[in-house]
């Protein structure tokens, strides 16, 4: 998985562009991370910012729509090909200052771009 494409949604992950995603559930590889806060179908710069709760002590995470390998939209889940320690270990993200910042952008894919993909 290229930095650009990591940005858009997989041909085979279920998402149509009008979908609201807010709310629903996200499951990494290894067990239910949190649920979906906010998302982004801009082109070339679609996201989901999952909100965790407890699990890593209230933060947001944002993962690129590249990450995203299945939505269920009966089931309101989201499926993501990353475990929770990777998720986990992705660089702070606070939204009043990450948002729309390309460094920020650019530490995020190349988290998330430097695990391959079909885990």
């Amino acid at each position: 998985m290229t930095a650009e494409n990591i940005w858009s949604y997989g041909p085979t992950a279920g998402h149509t562009p009008d979908a609201d995603l807010s709310g629903y559930k996200v499951e990494a590889l290894d067990g239910h991370i949190g649920k979906v806060d906010k998302h982004s179908n801009d082109v070339g710069e679609q996201y989901i910012v999952v909100d965790t709760g407890v699990w890593i002590f209230g933060k947001e995470v944002l993962l690129p729509a590249g990450t995203i390998t299945g939505i269920d939209h009966e089931e309101r889940t989201l499926h993501v090909a990353r475990t929770k320690e990777q998720i986990k270990d992705a660089p702070e993200f606070d939204k009043d200052k990450h948002l729309g910042d390309p460094a920020y952008r650019d530490q995020i894919s190349g988290h998330y771009g430097g695990h391959g993909s079909g885990h």
